[in-house]
């Protein structure tokens, strides 16, 4: 493949051009099983090309832990040598869950990932999404986005961990704490957190579970629908699960 700016040839499909210093793809989609995962990268609504990367897993022990982390490692390089704008996965959530702290992107999930299943076509979904993808990205940092009349949050470290999840999302303008009910049923499964469905203007609800006390959490977004609170909704799921905290 050739840099689409000034013609220099890529190394791989959809190299960020180190000669004209640009962009040849602008998202990268994931398709990652255990043992293989599949690039796919974009630029608009464009195919532009798809790689993979390839391993034999451990089991268990540090053997695997390194294993995986190795294989995350080759994943993560693959993506940093693109410089997209967007990444897309899908799939295992082992294996996203160690690259992504391999990048620093945010990643969108396509698929809910349950029991390491992919999207049966997540370069579709993604092509599909991003058709109407116009939503406003707030950069403020997560701390800034909290407000509202009541500052107390219930879980302590998991409570602000959770937070500090959805707060991260860049579709998320802010996050209104509310009251603490101490009056539920008790539990033993220590604080959990969850996204509720969307409303009519597209923001949620974040509720938080600790015992017999639940906090319900207003998450403010920038979508102005319900169909695109839902994605968001989602993704805010996703990225609780991936922190234990559903």
């Amino acid at each position: 493949m050739e840099c689409r700016q000034c013609g220099s040839p890529l190394e791989r499909p959809g190299d960020y051009c180190l000669v004209c210093r640009t962009g040849n793809a602008d998202a990268v989609v994931l398709d990652l099983d255990r043992d293989r995962a599949t690039l796919t990268m974009l630029d608009d609504d464009e195919v532009v090309g798809e790689t993979g990367v390839t391993t034999t897993p451990e089991d268990g022990g540090e053997t695997g832990v390194v294993e995986l982390r190795n294989f995350a490692g080759r994943i993560a390089d693959e993506v940093r040598r693109k410089r997209p704008e967007e990444v897309y996965a899908a799939g295992d959530r082992d294996v996203l869950r160690a690259t992504r702290e391999q990048l620093h992107y945010t990643f969108y999930r396509v698929g809910d990932g349950r029991d390491g299943e992919a999207d049966e076509d997540p370069v579709g979904a993604v092509l599909a999404r991003r058709d109407d993808r116009a939503l406003e990205v707030v950069e403020a940092a997560p701390a800034e986005k909290l407000g509202g009349s009541h500052s107390t949050l219930i879980g302590d470290r998991a409570g602000r961990t959770a937070i500090q999840t959805v707060a991260g999302h860049p579709h998320v303008k802010k996050i209104i704490p509310g009251p603490i009910d101490a009056g539920g049923s008790g539990s033993r499964t220590g604080v959990r957190a969850k996204a509720t469905r969307a409303d009519e203007n597209g923001n949620v609800r974040l509720l938080l579970r600790d015992g017999s006390s639940v906090q319900e959490n207003r998450v403010v977004t920038t979508a102005m629908d319900r169909e695109r609170g839902e994605r968001i909704r989602a993704d805010l799921n996703d990225a609780l699960a991936e922190t234990d905290l559903q």
